[in-house]
């Protein structure tokens, strides 16, 4: 199995026909599960007191105490445990009973086909597996606002009290849901440093695109995470595969790249803010002509901002050497993108994102230049976010810098014991 190892897996079998459980387990030995049976519903619950079971497979009709009603003890005391109902009759409202009381994830009627069985027993630890690594990585995301908090708290000791702007803003940070976001976006970037800053550029364009072509602010907003978040299904791939290009992946490595937007999906699907963004996210990597995945749908069927995300991320992966063997330059990614335009993306898009970065050059106005803390200026301007090696953001792009923060800046490098590398350009 992809997340987990059948031995070890737990299921308890309940059903006070000792024939039945002789069935169930003769089912699952082959598969390599743990099976644990009781007779009764009393003594399945006296085997969840004192065993980890991840998934219950219970008969409907008991004496005693029937399945609904010990599929609702079940789902109070150990709500992640996984439920499945066997239900011999016809009588839809025990069923329904079942459902509603028990929360069950999938009701089963006997006799059950033993492939549909193993098949939706699979499915269900899947579900428990993954609701466990959306947990975690909340827990992630808690621990790196607290260790954030914490660097700036020691930043903010240095500086003088009277930056009050500068107080206003981290606090702001704290505060602002988009910090979660980027933490989130920050869990890829830190297991592979040459990915730092992929997730928020793409952000950038994705937003200034999605402006251009008249998406309202809720819209805008959604694209913006969802660009940030895309790779988060990739959360869980090693290292090697994170870096290599799309195109040079073996068969088991391609199905494990394709599954990530559904994966990303998942893992957002019960935040309910970042809903539409999971669709966008879902989404990003089918093909204008259809040829994409997961779902392989065209045209105006794949929704507006995941046609967005499709081109940015291709742009910025281009020039990573993530997408294909050869690494591109800026010059290389745009042909690219028009030389793809009509099949892999919207061609109504590719020219109003290459009209953003015209724009940004014009922005920028010159090429910037890398120095270090120790060489910086009062009035020099970032021309790239500030990034720690971690992937942390630190300054975004167009801070204007004073004094007080370039003596932050060398602050931090001490604390950290690690040098800056700082893109800059002077003020006009």
């Amino acid at each position: 199995m992809s997340a987990f190892e059948a031995n070890q897996i737990t299921i308890l079998c309940v059903d006070d026909e000792p024939n039945i459980l002789s069935s169930l387990k003769r089912v699952f030995k082959p598969v390599g599960y743990m099976i644990e049976t009781a007779q009764s519903a009393v003594e399945g619950l006296k085997i969840l007191e004192s065993n980890t079971v991840d998934l219950v497979i219970s008969d409907m009709r008991m004496p005693d105490m029937d399945g609904a009603e010990f599929f609702s003890r079940v789902v109070e005391k150990w709500p992640l445990t996984v439920r499945i109902l066997l239900t011999g009759h016809a009588d839809m409202a025990s069923t329904v009973e079942a459902v509603n009381k028990g929360n069950i994830y999938r009701y089963i009627s006997k006799p059950w086909e033993e492939n549909d069985l193993k098949l939706t027993v699979r499915s269900g630890i899947e579900q428990r597996y993954l609701e466990q690594e959306r947990r975690r990585l909340e827990k992630i995301t808690y621990r790196q606002n607290e260790e954030l908090l914490e660097i700036n708290s020691q930043l903010e000791e240095k500086v003088n009290k009277r930056t009050n702007e500068l107080v206003k803003a981290n606090e702001a940070l704290h505060t602002n849901y988009a910090l979660t976001i980027k933490v989130f976006a920050n869990l890829i970037e830190m297991r592979a440093p040459f990915l730092a800053g992929h997730s928020r550029r793409v952000g950038e364009l994705c937003k200034k695109v999605a402006l251009k072509l008249g998406m309202n602010e809720n819209e805008v907003q959604n694209v913006l995470y969802a660009a940030l978040l895309h790779d988060i299904g990739k959360i869980g791939f090693p290292d090697t595969l994170l870096s290599k290009p799309y195109d040079t992946l073996d068969g088991h490595e391609l199905e494990r790249v394709r599954a990530h937007p559904v994966t990303s999906q998942g893992i957002l699907v019960t935040l309910d803010p970042l809903q539409e963004a999971g669709w966008i996210i879902r989404n990003h990597h089918e093909r204008y002509d259809g040829g994409g995945y997961p779902s392989g749908i065209k045209g105006d069927e794949i929704p507006m901002g995941a046609r967005i995300l499709a081109i940015v991320n291709d742009y910025d992966a281009l020039q990573l050497g993530t997408l294909t063997r050869v690494k591109m330059n800026d010059i290389q990614a745009r042909r690219y993108l028009n030389e793809h335009a009509g099949t892999h993306y919207d061609p109504k898009i590719v020219p109003v994102f290459l009209e953003v970065l015209d724009a940004e050059e014009i922005e920028n106005g010159v090429k910037p230049a890398v120095f270090g803390t120790s060489e910086l200026e009062y009035g020099m301007v970032l021309a790239k976010d500030l990034v720690a090696k971690d992937g942390i953001l630190l300054l975004s792009r167009g801070f204007v810098l004073d004094e007080k923060m370039i003596k932050k800046m060398q602050t931090f490098e001490k604390l950290v014991a690690c040098k800056l590398e700082v893109h800059v350009v002077r003020k006009a």
